[in-house]
């Protein structure tokens, strides 16, 4: 079983997603803990990132990335509704209530945001990937000892991965937005969306976007206790 938290410290994470709005079970919670432990001990061999400290880790790694889940949330909810306010009586009779949707996460690194995303919804399909091999060695040994089964790690360049069919594509500091959806096109379904993790609004970047990728939304990120600028842009093939 992971751990609990140290009752030294202060639980960043419980209050964090609390004032994120992202309702987590006390094993989730778990998990987190359990997945900083194994990003801190597997840092000091292969540098999987250059902050250490428990209370930095937990703001600028793992609550970054949990904000990006009730995001997610309102997306699916919103799709979902319009699905089925324009559905008619039969495609109502022959498709199921709530669709498992695949979330991409590229460019993942050491799993951020990906392995956050699994954790808290283990109904999300969830696939890292990344060209660095040591870190997607370690965000599958993640997946094994957190008991994330809909998680998977894939080592390998966007532009040559086998298409993953994703719902969502989601990035979080990969590249500029032409290059991400560039890399990332051939793994995102007709219908899907990409959703990139930004500090202010990257205005040079939007413009810089092919004529057919449409920017439909730009939303501002309030991460607890990060005194700084977060967005995410949302965007998807112009029709």
């Amino acid at each position: 079983m992971p751990p609990g938290p140290d009752p030294g410290l202060h639980d960043t994470l419980a209050e964090g997603a609390a004032r994120l709005g992202c309702t987590l079970a006390p094993e989730q919670l778990a998990q987190l803990r359990a997945y900083r432990g194994l990003l801190q001990r597997a840092s000091r061999i292969h540098n999987l990132t250059s902050i250490h400290d428990q209370a930095a880790i937990d703001t600028l790694h793992l609550l970054d990335a949990l904000a990006l889940v009730p995001a997610i949330d309102r997306y699916l909810a919103a799709t979902a509704a319009t699905a089925t306010a324009t559905a008619t009586e039969s495609d109502r009779t022959v498709q199921p209530d709530s669709a498992t949707p695949t979330i991409l996460d590229v460019g993942s690194g050491a799993g951020l945001p990906g392995v956050v995303i699994a954790i808290a919804r283990p109904h999300w399909r969830v696939v890292c990937l990344d060209a660095v091999a040591k870190k997607m060695r370690f965000v599958q040994q993640a997946a094994i000892e957190l008991g994330l089964t809909n998680l998977a790690a894939v080592h390998a360049r966007a532009e040559q991965a086998p298409p993953v069919g994703a719902d969502l594509v989601v990035s979080r500091a990969f590249a500029s937005l032409a290059d991400f959806v560039g890399a990332t096109r051939r793994h995102l379904r007709p219908d899907g969306v990409w959703v990139a993790m930004k500090g202010r609004a990257p205005a040079d970047e939007i413009a810089a976007l092919p004529s057919d990728v449409a920017v439909f939304h730009v939303e501002p990120l309030r991460v607890p206790g990060l005194d700084a600028e977060r967005c995410l842009v949302w965007m998807r093939q112009a029709a």
